[in-house]
């Protein structure tokens, strides 16, 4: 690292500092969603592989969850596998899915956070199918932030599958169709989403300079506020992500009114 480097280096730690000392925490949103896109992009213009690029967004994982500890966050959504992706090449999927594999096992180990799984477990392979389980199982009494990992998640297959879930939770209670129809509103739906005892998003973050939601919690997001950043996310830093959070208290959130 040269001179000029590690003066920017300096002068970005004292400007998140600066950041910091001026947040209002009871201005912190509680519920963050993050859309950690850029992996393969930042490889590329590192001159890494794509395996490396995932791997180098794995590891900012954990040091992203420290900062939001520091700040009082109290749930976190990491979006680290879309429905989507199930179409990229199985060379690119199969080391993978042994990468968010060890995220989940080593955010379990790590002892601060609870985890849960958001998605769809019939197409993954039994053994991260299986690493779900268990770290939800072993983390389930964690006092700590809940991280919702969403893996072989899509937000249109989410109420799809909420909507399969009241009806059948319907059939189960002997109710009728037409029964159903009447009790049918916005509550009963988010009450078989995925997230359905968790409160919505207040901030969706998306690195990479995207500014589109793909698909990201669609019911949830619906009163959230948006934060694009233009870094890939394996080089999002603790400043980019404190200016998230000061933009966010900067707003003033209407709900439509």
């Amino acid at each position: 690292m040269n001179l000029r480097d590690t003066l920017r280096g300096l002068l970005v730690k004292v400007y998140a500092r600066r950041v910091e000392g001026h947040l209002d925490h009871a201005q912190v949103p509680k519920h963050i969603g993050v859309i950690m896109d850029g992996n393969r992009r930042w490889a590329k213009a590192a001159g890494s592989t794509t395996a490396q690029g995932h791997r180098a967004g794995a590891h900012k994982i954990e040091e992203f969850l420290g900062w939001c500890t520091e700040t009082d966050v109290k749930v976190v959504t990491l979006w680290l596998f879309s429905t989507d992706n199930f179409g990229r090449p199985q060379e690119e999927l199969v080391p993978l899915f042994g990468i968010i594999e060890d995220v989940v096992r080593t955010l379990a180990a790590d002892g601060r956070w609870r985890v849960h799984h958001v998605g769809t477990l019939d197409q993954l392979p039994g053994q991260l199918q299986t690493a779900l389980k268990e770290s939800e199982a072993s983390t389930a009494d964690v006092d700590g932030i809940l991280v919702n990992v969403a893996i072989g998640y899509g937000g249109r297959q989410e109420i799809a599958d909420a909507v399969r879930s009241m009806v059948q939770d319907a059939h189960e209670k002997g109710t009728s169709m037409e029964e159903l129809a009447e009790k049918v509103s916005v509550d009963l739906i988010g009450s078989h989403l995925y997230t359905g005892d968790q409160p919505d998003p207040d901030l969706v973050i998306r690195t990479s300079g995207e500014q589109r939601l793909s698909g990201f919690m669609l019911w949830q997001t619906a009163h959230s506020e948006y934060y694009f950043c233009d870094v890939f996310w394996p080089a999002f830093r603790k400043v980019d992500f404190l200016r998230a959070l000061r933009d966010y208290a900067a707003r003033g959130r209407r709900y439509g009114s």
